[in-house]
């Protein structure tokens, strides 16, 4: 019989296994990683020095660590702890790519007035709670992934299969930063690039944010929005024909701001309310305020739920568009949403883990509109589900939690927690033969 409630539902070798595992995971060394992942940069397109830092952090508990570099400056790392080939491969993978840069020169004014603390890849420990760029999305996350297969290594426990831990450059929702030479560097450039060099499972668990198992996700295609308009003077405004593009855009963007809320409520289904933004507007000559543009852009990110096809979804954004004559729109980047059979064994095994945890029935989070390379690993045909942690309560924080804060503070309490259903959850999967998993994709 099985002493702790977290080990419900496992059979006594693999609880022995499981605990044993535990043993290896410690507060002191899960902090160890994490302000060891934050002090090293990695925006988008220069993750290669992170990248090199992981692999020889996980070199010291697994031989098999290495980079995968896509250029000079942009590299995903991997680790690979060998099973004895009966049973199937599990993927534990993280991004490890920050959404902003941590330097005044790319970051402001978008991301508000100054770049505070918290907003710069440097940590700061306050207690159980460590703060800096990307602290909790993505590399929190990333660190419980180091530290599952470091403690699974340490353990000595027989594997069947394969476990791979992971760690993809390019997961951000962006395209290349100002100096890169590769235009392709976010939009999971790197978990695409680690499957093509073969480095493939037969199963995965993506660790982002989220108490969680979630099994489907949005997708997202973007749009740029040409508003086409007259260029002139404001010394003839009144004597010229007047059509001021940049006002048109504005009329274009208040519509879709209202067409969003509409298009969210009819595409809501599964765990999924795909939602869209007006991101950007570009148009002018800020140097010269007296003219306007012959035309303005406006840039779209419209999220799209795993049943619709980018076409589709193109096909219904045009269609709103057409009370505005002469506006135009091309889609620019596409990448559709994915799902998971919810039966699949990686999903249910992580199910349990999590019910095992909690002590309860499962709780699916709804209304998700947010989008991880699960979709390249569900696209290229990995059963794949996602699991992570909570944004850190505002009660907790000595400070208030917005959104970006909420991205760069982590519970070091809340990792260990997520570190220990990732090792029970990768135990369950790669201590089997494949013929104990119903439906082995093997």
């Amino acid at each position: 019989m099985n002493a702790l409630p977290e080990l419900a539902g496992l059979d006594e070798r693999r609880s022995a296994w499981v605990t044993e595992a535990w043993r290896q995971v410690s507060g002191d060394r899960l902090r160890e990683l994490i302000t060891g992942l934050v002090d090293i940069p990695s925006p988008t397109g220069d993750e290669g020095p992170l990248a090199r830092h992981i692999a020889g952090t996980m070199s010291h508990t697994i031989k098999d660590s290495t980079i995968n570099p896509l250029d000079d400056r942009q590299a995903n790392a991997r680790s690979r702890l060998k099973g004895d080939g009966t049973g199937p491969d599990l993927m534990l993978y993280a991004p490890v790519d920050t959404l902003t840069v941590g330097d005044e020169r790319e970051d402001l004014p978008w991301i508000g007035p100054e770049l505070r603390e918290d907003m710069r890849p440097q940590a700061r420990v306050y207690g159980d709670l460590v703060t800096g760029l990307g602290a909790a999305n993505p590399k929190g996350h990333a660190a419980c992934v180091m530290m599952a297969a470091e403690a699974i290594a340490r353990a000595g426990v027989p594997l069947t299969g394969d476990l791979v831990a992971a760690f993809g450059a390019g997961g951000m929702p962006t395209n290349a930063r100002p100096g890169n030479a590769r235009f392709n560097t976010g939009q999971g450039v790197g978990c695409s690039f680690l499957l093509e060099q073969g480095v493939w499972t037969d199963y995965a668990i993506i660790a982002k944010p989220g108490w969680t198992v979630s099994w489907d996700e949005v997708g997202l295609v973007w749009f740029e929005i040409t508003v086409p308009g007259t260029h002139t003077y404001v010394g003839s405004r009144h004597r010229l024909p007047y059509d001021n593009a940049i006002a048109r855009a504005g009329e274009v963007a208040r519509h879709l701001e209202e067409w969003f809320a509409e298009y969210a409520e009819r595409h809501t289904g599964g765990t999924v309310a795909p939602q869209g933004i007006v991101s950007s507007v570009r148009g002018g000559w800020p140097r010269m305020a007296a003219v306007t543009p012959a035309s303005c852009t406006l840039m779209v990110d419209l999220r799209i739920a795993p049943g619709t096809t980018p076409m589709q979804a193109k096909r219904e954004f045009l269609a709103t568009l057409d009370k505005f004559e002469g506006v135009t729109a091309e889609m620019v980047l596409a990448v559709p949403g994915t799902r998971t059979d919810p039966d699949s064994w990686v999903c249910r095994s992580a199910t349990a883990a999590w019910e095992a945890f909690e002590g309860r029935e499962h709780e699916v989070i709804r209304g998700n509109s947010g989008a991880t390379d699960a979709n390249i690993l569900r696209g290229r045909g990995i059963p794949t589900i996602r699991v992570g942690m909570p944004k850190v309560p505002q009660a907790e924080a000595p400070f208030e939690i917005d959104f970006a804060r909420g991205m760069n503070t982590v519970s070091v309490r809340a990792m260990e927690r997520l570190t220990r259903l990732l090792i029970r959850t990768a135990l369950d999967t790669v201590t089997r033969s494949r013929s104990e998993i119903p439906g082995d994709p093997a």
